[in-house]
């Protein structure tokens, strides 16, 4: 299957599915093998049969838009990121948890994937952050539209390419070894919600504190998409909440309920 025949594919589909090119353009590779291999299901001779099959049968755009799922996840993902939170993000909300008589803090991390986030969201917060806020439960809800990635998700076992950014001494801490994988030892999986929901149709019930939606909606959703999501976002935070994107993302243009509080390193501010 020829690249541009691909590429011509995906820029007439994109639009239609609410997604738009420029974001699959460096991860085009991965959709257009799944997209020859649905061809090769499908027993049709060329993407141009794939374009009509579309028209033919609606019900297909869903098989679509599944395969259009771009699922890059391991422990502790930009380090610099988690420190951060770690360092400033999560006691500036810890405290003002406090200060307000919460007795929780929440977190929603939207586009799970296979879990990898919140859990390092779950040890950062016991080991680093548990002691010094011994009065704030940290509750973490976990959202993805990929069923498969969620059943990962729920196993909790890791091969060690996930494991790459993750500090060592937490691996030898929080996870045993099954034959070639890792596995996240109970007590850090209980207490994490993991839910099969899109965010495109809708979201957990706030208010969260801290919402992570890094490498997604403001990636691969197209401007009117990115508008009605960040919305669903501010609608479930509370005031002086912080969402964090890629560090290679943007919000869409005059996010009038986030401020600034270092774009750079995709930190955003609930007004």
């Amino acid at each position: 299957m020829k690249d541009a025949e691909c590429v011509a594919l995906l820029r007439w589909a994109l639009p239609r599915l609410g997604m738009r090119w420029e974001g699959f353009r460096n991860v085009r590779g991965q959709v257009c093998k799944r997209l020859n291999r649905r061809r090769v299901e499908l027993e049709l001779e060329s993407l141009g049969d794939y374009r009509a099959y579309l028209a033919a049968h609606p019900s297909e755009w869903g098989e679509l838009d599944a395969m259009c799922r771009i699922s890059i996840s391991r422990f502790y993902r930009d380090r610099a990121v988690f420190e951060r939170l770690g360092r400033e993000v999560l006691p500036m909300l810890a405290e003002s948890c406090e200060d307000r008589g919460a007795g929780e803090l929440r977190i929603w991390s939207a586009g799970c994937a296979s879990g990898e986030e919140p859990y390092s969201l779950r040890l950062l917060w016991d080991y680093e952050l548990r002691a010094r806020f011994p009065d704030t439960r940290c509750e973490i809800v976990a959202t993805d539209s990929d069923p498969q990635m969620l059943e990962r998700a729920q196993r909790a076992r890791y091969k060690a390419s996930s494991f790459r950014d993750l500090p060592a001494d937490w691996i030898d801490r929080a996870f045993r070894r099954i034959g070639a994988e890792l596995e996240l030892r109970p007590e850090f999986v209980t207490g994490i919600e993991l839910r099969h929901q899109d965010i495109r149709e809708g979201c957990p019930t706030g208010p969260f504190d801290l919402v992570m939606c890094r490498n997604m909606a403001f990636t691969y959703f197209d401007e009117t998409l990115q508008q009605t999501t960040l919305k669903r976002i501010a609608g479930q935070m509370t005031g002086g909440g912080f969402l964090v994107i890629g560090s290679h993302e943007s919000l869409p243009p005059d996010p009038t309920s986030f401020s600034a509080w270092d774009a750079q390193a995709g930190l955003y501010l609930r007004t």
